[in-house]
């Protein structure tokens, strides 16, 4: 059940001198949600963490948390919480210290601390662990404890500057698990920086694609990948070809069409080419596990490739420097905004 407020930027501007780090984007985010910011770095999206929580001020606009404007208020008077990167535990502080330290700071007695320090482990299933120091636990074991220890104020909304980037990708696909499970369990908002495409598809309720300090995009998983509003979405997210409209014959108001990779069939060529296929060269062949990912040189275009299922491409397989055909169907092509 979702509870806290909903989000709001209106018209939030960051600049560091004469750099435009955020340049006067809006974006709502709805209570309960899980939210991903997206992008390569230097995007803008780890400074927007940092002014909703505080660490960072706001040049122009405003950030709203339900009926509040908080955009002047400092960090611990805003209703967030921030999970750092690097964690940021304290080494010298065993796990039931660390989770309790914030409420030490506001002058809570140690055993009221301690016992909400405590609930909050046996929440995260580190119970076992508490009197343990940080270099005694491994990297998901020092996320929970991060965790806890943002939790402990009883945030309306839990920020995290690429949580699971230290993880090792076996690590990092169950922390992702367990993140989803608690954001959902706890009913508040998340608002999660990150680069990995694949994580933000997983944990989303809403993504948001930020490039060159705007926001290119905020919406549903699903509707970025398969209703992509740009070129640079396209590109980005991958799976996505990204072709000139003219080339693909297709009608609209962009220049280009994104047809996504696993939407294209490939066969040995030549072969004839109509409206709605290309010729080509094999580039590459990756085989991986129930796919195959086929690159495809096209004079004049960017790289192309197909993801085509195991048991098809065995039936019908091609090589490097082989001629292909690829060809699509025309209501596979997704007609691009205006760059």
């Amino acid at each position: 059940m979702a509870k806290g407020p909903t989000i709001e930027l209106v018209a939030v501007t960051k600049r560091y001198g004469e750099v435009l780090a955020v340049d006067n984007i809006g974006l709502r985010i709805p209570a309960g949600s899980y939210c991903c910011l997206l992008g390569p770095s230097g995007c803008g999206k780890t400074t927007t963490l940092r002014m909703i929580a505080g660490h960072e001020e706001a040049s122009d606009g405003d950030i709203i948390l339900g009926d509040k404007n908080i955009t002047d208020l400092p960090p611990a008077a805003r209703g967030t919480a921030m999970m750092f990167q690097s964690y940021a535990l304290f080494p010298h502080l065993d796990c039931i210290d660390n989770v309790a330290f914030s409420l030490k700071m506001r002058g809570i007695d140690k055993e009221t601390r301690q016992a909400r320090a405590l609930k909050l482990l046996e929440r995260l299933q580190m119970e076992s662990h508490a009197k343990r120091l940080p270099a005694q636990l491994s990297g998901g074991q020092q996320q929970r404890v991060a965790l806890a220890r943002a939790l402990i104020t009883d945030p309306q909304v839990l920020l995290l500057d690429e949580p699971l980037s230290a993880l090792d990708p076996f690590l990092r696909v169950k922390m992702r698990e367990e993140l989803k499970a608690l954001q959902t369990r706890l009913g508040i908002s998340f608002i999660h920086v990150t680069h990995s495409q694949d994580e933000a598809m997983a944990l989303a309720d809403l993504v948001v694609v930020m490039n060159q300090g705007r926001i290119e995009q905020a919406a549903p998983p699903r509707e970025v990948f398969n209703r992509p509003a740009s070129a640079f979405v396209a590109r980005f997210i991958g799976g996505h070809n990204v072709i000139p409209a003219a080339v693909a014959r297709a009608k609209g108001s962009g220049a280009f069409v994104a047809i996504r990779a696993d939407l294209i069939t490939i066969q040995p060529g030549p072969a004839p080419v109509d409206a709605t296929s290309l010729s080509g060269v094999t580039r590459s062949v990756e085989y991986l596990g129930a796919t195959v990912q086929v690159g495809i040189d096209v004079a004049g275009l960017e790289p192309l490739s197909a993801i085509v299922p195991e048991s098809r491409f065995d039936a019908n397989p091609v090589a490097p420097g082989q001629p292909v055909v690829l060809s699509w169907m025309p209501k596979d092509v997704h007609v691009l905004g205006r760059e």
